[in-house]
């Protein structure tokens, strides 16, 4: 099985952080951590591929090769991710789509064959096992707040490090707070769920074994959700 996980590319706006990364000489500030965690949740024997369009061109032989596109996004990627469609389709190359953007407005995109909606550690495997017998669905999706201290560590071998600002990495999802501003907590609930400290060893490790010696950029929603564990467990290891 041949799958190609496409990031699609963010627009000239803050988001992008087009002109600072000159500064810097990198090409996107952080990879696809969401994309990286799924790859490495797929069985290991797939041939897998990922093209950042914010730092390599898609071209019609990436989508030709692959047996299913894998396509995950925020809002602000929209008109990125409609082109990458749109070229999917006329390639005649089955997409399934995941992540923020779909799971918040799944219906607002035609086209896409397979939807994986919510968090990953509880949709993909159903899929995953349809897929296997054959019985597919258009939409896989559950309100489940899955445990993620057993979440894999990221599939780094999928990208050039080298061209990125900073590596980013997930201790906790979910954030106890309601501001009106976010979408957090439709995502991913009110009650923060971490990983376990050694987990996170691990993933930092990860990207020490693959070179990387920069900064590292925390996305959690909310890092102090649970102040309690912080402090008594993951701050104390990493200063360890």
């Amino acid at each position: 099985m041949h799958i190609l996980l496409i990031y699609p590319q963010y627009p000239d706006t803050f988001w992008s952080f087009k002109h600072a990364l000159k500064f810097v000489s990198k090409k996107a500030a952080f990879p696809p951590l969401g994309l990286l965690t799924v790859a490495a949740m797929l069985p290991e024997e797939w041939d897998k591929k990922l093209i950042d369009m914010n730092i390599d061109k898609l071209s019609d032989s990436d989508i030709k090769w692959a047996d299913y596109v894998f396509i995950s996004a925020m809002a602000v990627q929209t008109k990125s991710v409609k082109e990458v469609i749109n070229r999917c389709k006329n390639l005649n190359t089955k997409i399934v789509a995941g992540g923020p953007l779909f799971t918040t407005g799944f219906r607002e995109f035609g086209g896409i064959d397979h939807f994986v909606l919510g968090e990953a550690e509880v949709t993909l495997q159903p899929f995953l096992d349809d897929l296997e017998t054959g019985n597919l669905r258009h939409i896989y999706s559950s309100d489940e707040r899955p445990d993620i201290s057993n979440t894999p560590v990221p599939l780094w071998s999928l990208i050039n490090m080298k061209h990125y600002s900073s590596m980013n990495l997930q201790y906790s999802r979910g954030c106890p707070y309601d501001c009106e501003f976010c979408d957090i907590v439709i995502l991913n609930g009110h009650t923060p769920r971490t990983k376990s400290k050694d987990q996170l060893v691990a993933e930092m490790d990860a990207l020490y074994e693959h070179g990387w010696r920069g900064s590292l950029f925390i996305v959690d929603d909310n890092f102090i959700g649970n102040k309690k564990k912080l402090k008594a467990e993951i701050l104390p290891t990493l200063i360890e």
